[in-house]
């Protein structure tokens, strides 16, 4: 890297999942609106046309006069090309197909169990990183071998076990997991002070927030604008609109209207911070997800994969009319915050965002090690958690039963332990069902993902 008059040229930067159709293209524009890095992105992709046409897509994007920085896009062959030479390392990959995840998503439906996202935790979420921890041993190790020094960035769900799986196969990494969940909390109390005080245009990050719990069942137990606490004002918030739901009805499978948030907050007096589809799967079955006329009464969604299908199909058309020159990509802010972290990291600023990282104190009676989300500070090399203290005990019962689960997931796929995963998937919350069915519920799971799972008796 060369640091010039308070630029950066010459960063390389290694994408795994380099294909997508999604996060890739957020990147792009996000590269191109920033005028003070500039370098080559290589891209790797098991799908290497996707990444063959997401290289075409990024170098076409930066003739354009508007991009304000010099990026140059390549292609890389396999885990050891990409990371030559690289700095930092972005993690975005899909694990598996959305056949895999109908199979995550819907087959417990048949059991009258329902989940709104599936990648995190509930059965699909455990299914889903038993496939995926697999390939994160992979990465990790090529990581180890090829690109010790790099700084690695987390996309992928499940982000907890994730991050904890690149951590569990090589210490010493630079590593952290992103997720902007959060965001969308700080936006709502951006939102609140102007429906309640008529505040205009507050941009998210001047919402003060300290961050604590683990990725999509994050708490907030400050929060501040300027000098004024939000907590009672978010009290009258809740009380104005815990009925009716906050904003308009729900315009897709993503959206909410914050019931569940709201009632979070009357149970337990802090801020869940993560949206509803997320928050409602780490909480018992019978809170939010008993059925969908539940769901639909608590005003948000179950995301179906058949949904996630038909994007992938309108997304591939778009990349090919982005090749072929009939469509641009907007050049638009992604909201994401993984260029300003960059940016941090190479010294060009200092800063304050939630990250997921292994617990080395930050979060006070949650296990050593495991990963957990708070504040983090970034500066030159450096990515250092801010302490956000203890959670209420009635908090940290529920959150501790998912880290320990997590762990537990954790072993039983680094040594393809079928019972071990078994004693994970019945002590989630969400699987309550009686144990012969459980049983039964998993062993199709398995089956319908075993294409994943090399070594497994199955």
């Amino acid at each position: 890297m060369k640091f010039l008059e308070n630029k950066v040229n010459d960063i390389n930067l290694a994408y795994i999942g380099g294909g997508s159709r999604g996060w890739a293209w957020n990147l792009m524009g996000d590269l191109a609106l920033d005028e003070e890095i500039s370098g080559t992105v290589s891209l790797y992709d098991i799908d290497h046309k996707a990444a063959a046409d997401n290289k075409k897509i990024g170098n076409q994007l930066f003739k354009r006069e508007e991009a304000k920085s010099d990026w140059t896009f390549e292609v890389s062959d396999s885990l050891k090309d990409v990371l030559k030479d690289t700095d930092f390392v972005i993690i975005s990959i899909l694990p598996g197909t959305f056949e895999e995840m109908e199979s995550d998503v819907h087959a417990p439906e048949e059991y009258g169990i329902y989940q709104s996202v599936g990648d995190s935790v509930g059965p699909g979420g455990l299914v889903r990183a038993l496939r995926t921890i697999p390939m994160y041993v992979e990465i990790a190790e090529a990581i180890k071998e090829f690109a010790p020094e790099a700084w690695v960035i987390n996309y992928t769900n499940p982000m907890s076990l994730c991050t904890r799986t690149l951590y569990e196969i090589f210490p010493e990494i630079k590593a952290f997991g992103c997720c902007h969940e959060v965001f969308g909390t700080q936006e709502l109390l951006a939102e609140m002070l102007y429906d309640l005080e008529g505040i205009k245009n507050i941009q998210r990050d001047e919402i003060k927030v300290n961050v604590k719990g683990i990725n999509h069942f994050t708490w907030l137990d400050q929060a501040a604008y300027q000098d004024k606490d939000l907590f009672p004002l978010y009290e009258k918030f809740v009380d104005k609109y815990y009925e009716t739901g906050f904003g308009e009805e729900n315009e897709d499978y993503f959206s909410s209207q914050e019931r569940v948030k709201f009632d979070l907050f009357k149970r337990y007096g802090l801020i869940a911070a993560a949206g509803d589809r997320h928050l409602a799967e780490f909480c018992p079955k019978n809170w939010y997800l008993k059925n969908p006329d539940q769901v639909e009464k608590w005003k948000f969604a179950l995301t179906p994969v058949n949904w996630r299908k038909n994007d992938k199909a309108e997304k591939l058309e778009k990349s090919r009319a982005l090749i072929k020159g009939e469509e641009e990509i907007e050049l638009k802010a992604s909201g994401e915050e993984g260029i300003r972290q960059i940016k941090a990291i190479l010294g060009l600023e200092e800063f304050v965002t939630n990250v997921n990282l292994p617990n080395q104190g930050q979060i006070k009676g949650l296990p050593e090690g495991a990963v957990v989300e708070t504040n983090a500070l970034f500066s030159r090399n450096s990515v250092k958690p801010v302490t956000a203290g203890k959670l209420p005990d009635n908090i940290q019962a529920l959150i501790e039963r998912h880290v320990l689960n997590q762990e537990t997931i954790l072993k039983a796929a680094l040594n393809k332990d079928k019972q071990l995963a078994f004693s994970a998937f019945i002590n989630d919350p969400l699987v309550d069902i009686d144990l012969e069915q459980a049983e039964k519920l998993f062993n199709e799971m398995l089956k319908n993902t075993e294409e994943y799972l090399p070594g497994w008796e199955i």
